[in-house]
């Protein structure tokens, strides 16, 4: 939350809590705040909740879906963190392995495609009906829970939503299996049905946990429950400078991120261009944020003529898709 003194100019929100306590505490102020910022699946779910039922009252911008947040922090980021996080907490190999992966958009893709490269056969469980064909397609096995979950190794959920995993599902578990959340709720994971008197809870390392059963069977839960690429992970510097900071360094002078981006356009904004609703990152910006990241690779750009830029109807300064186009 950007402070002025001690009212709220605006919110940069990830998942929705900051902007709903505000909501919830101070109504009043909430109403002159001059925008929320969201990068969160999660958030931006909540954030349509409240427009929907008529109680947004200020506008919102939607950086979750840009192509930049979509990609670097969520499939390409995840692709990476899921196996840092997992080896930091566990040591464990990951060839032969068997893993159910819950959710296929972004994060589950990017944890799917890290998983499968290292050797380890995965499974997906998904409710959408285009990200299970992608799954498919992507060579993945499509799976309900319940037909995978006493054979697996390693159940990792990526959804957003609530008890995705169950206490039903973690009694059915095999004994050493590795359970974590790789979605931004820490819901996803029953863990409150966890903490009763017949289970014995072993910290073994920082955010490991061996949950036991009287039989002697035990989980191996991680960051009980939260994210682990925050909790157990890193999150490159490349990708903090894509999403979220616009600190300039040597490796990325000048860099506005997204996140950053968008406050200023609802800042600066002239009064009736945003009005009490949820918009998506205007697509120039979120080309502009991936242009000032090609020089890192020495990537070079093609250029369209005057004739091509006629030819397909655009600007040779984009942008270059529609908005509503997610790449």
């Amino acid at each position: 939350v950007v402070i002025l003194g001690l009212f709220p100019f605006q919110i940069l929100d990830d998942g929705g809590d900051l902007t709903h306590w505000i909501y919830k505490k101070y109504p009043n102020m909430f109403k002159k705040i001059k925008g929320i910022v969201e990068e969160s699946v999660t958030g931006v779910h909540r954030l349509y909740q409240l427009s929907k039922a008529g109680k947004l009252c200020v506008p919102a911008m939607n950086v979750n879906d840009s192509v930049t947040k979509q990609k670097f922090d969520n499939l390409y980021c995840c692709r990476e963190s899921i196996l840092d996080g997992l080896k930091r907490t566990t040591d464990m190999m990951f060839g032969g392995k068997q893993v159910v992966v819950c959710g296929y958009g972004e994060v589950g893709k990017g944890c799917c495609a890290a998983l499968k490269a290292m050797g380890s056969i995965v499974y997906v469980t998904e409710i959408d009906p285009i990200c299970a064909l992608q799954a498919c397609m992507d060579g993945f096995r499509l799976v309900k829970l319940n037909e995978v979950i006493r054979q697996v190794d390693i159940v990792i959920t990526c959804t957003g939503n609530k008890n995705v995993v169950t206490r039903e599902h973690l009694d059915r578990m095999k004994n050493g299996c590795i359970v974590c959340n790789m979605g931004h709720s820490n819901t996803e994971i029953d863990v409150a049905s966890l903490r009763t008197p017949e289970l014995t809870w072993e910290r073994v390392r920082s955010q490991v946990d061996h949950v036991i059963w009287p039989d002697g069977k035990r989980i191996v839960l991680l960051a009980e429950g939260r994210l682990l690429n925050l909790s157990c992970s890193t999150v490159p510097t490349f990708v903090l400078s894509i999403t979220a900071t616009t600190q300039a360094t040597a490796a990325y002078p000048s860099v506005f991120s997204t996140q950053a981006l968008a406050l200023i356009e609802l800042y600066n904004a002239p009064e009736g261009r945003y009005k009490q609703d949820v918009y998506l990152l205007p697509k120039k910006m979120d080309e502009y944020v991936a242009s000032l990241h090609l020089p890192t690779f020495d990537a070079h750009l093609t250029e369209l003529t005057d004739e091509q830029a006629k030819y397909l109807g655009l600007n040779k300064n984009g942008p270059f898709k529609p908005n509503y186009y997610r790449c």
